[in-house]
């Protein structure tokens, strides 16, 4: 079955981006692998791009619920598919956190002793952001409020998906060639994060964010799995992505799109409308 093959491949990107990516920021945390925010940035990026390449000859390779629902919003997909690929993108995402703590549970358990972190307290906030993004961390020099940290995950995220768009779209003559676009997307993700990172760690993404963090919820971190108790972790981290993806993608309907296809000679936006085409 169509749906069938698309749960798959979505169910198989989530979890390949999530496990790099969040990967890369256990691997910084637990042995100071990589030095400076840039370089989690790339390695969020290529896995991006990886997951779109190997998984856009099964689905559309959205890979993140806020693209699905903007592609929904913009009548790119048609809203059947919608639970097929949300279902999918949280359950990849889950099993990734679910592997990251296989792979890392004995050095997490040595690097709390080292530093004298109980499982659970405020503290543990330093191994728990392994998982899910924080917009407030103790240590952080950042000073983020509730709002701003909402407007920064929408703005990060409308920005991924208006690029995606950008680069998906026939009306947009210079566009790279189809082949190149996973790349280029995974560029966008890497440059978003060294925007947005500092204030919110750049979840844009919340199957992303959610799958990781219930891992972290039922493996001993509880309610230091999230960021606050005033809802900030779906209002930041799931509310705050979703409405960016729409809001990009009602501007890319009705403000930029004419504009391209105005100043296009050849036009087929139509038959154009998936990322992997």
């Amino acid at each position: 079955m169509r749906l069938s093959k698309e749960f798959k491949g979505e169910t198989l990107g989530t979890f390949l981006l999530v496990l790099f990516g969040c990967g890369s920021v256990a691997v910084s945390v637990l042995f100071n692998a990589h030095q400076g925010l840039m370089q989690i940035a790339l390695a969020w990026g290529i896995g991006v791009t990886l997951a779109i390449y190997l998984t856009r000859h099964l689905s559309c390779a959205h890979l993140n619920p806020a693209v699905t629902v903007a592609m929904v919003m913009s009548k790119r997909m048609s809203a059947r598919k919608l639970p097929v690929y949300l279902s999918a993108q949280f359950l990849g995402a889950f099993i990734a956190g679910i592997a990251i703590y296989a792979l890392f549970s004995p050095s997490i358990s040595a690097f709390e002793s080292t530093h004298s972190i109980i499982r659970g307290s405020v503290e543990s906030v330093q191994t728990a952001k392994m998982f899910g993004e924080y917009y407030s961390a103790p240590g952080s020099t950042a000073v983020v409020s509730l709002p701003l940290a909402i407007g920064a995950e929408a703005f990060g995220t409308f920005l991924l998906v208006l690029m995606i768009f950008a680069l998906t779209e026939g009306c947009n003559v210079g566009r790279p060639h189809d082949a190149m676009a996973p790349l280029f997307i995974g560029l966008t993700v890497s440059s978003i994060i060294c925007l947005v990172a500092p204030l919110t760690q750049a979840g844009l993404n919340p199957a992303r964010d959610f799958g990781p963090r219930m891992v972290a919820w039922a493996t001993g971190w509880g309610s230091a799995a999230f960021p606050d108790q005033s809802g900030g972790f779906f209002l930041v981290y799931i509310l705050g992505p979703i409405v960016g993806g729409i809001l990009a993608s009602l501007f890319f309907m009705y403000a930029f799109e004419p504009t391209m296809k105005r100043s296009s000679e050849k036009c087929d936006c139509e038959n154009d409308i998936s990322i992997n085409q």
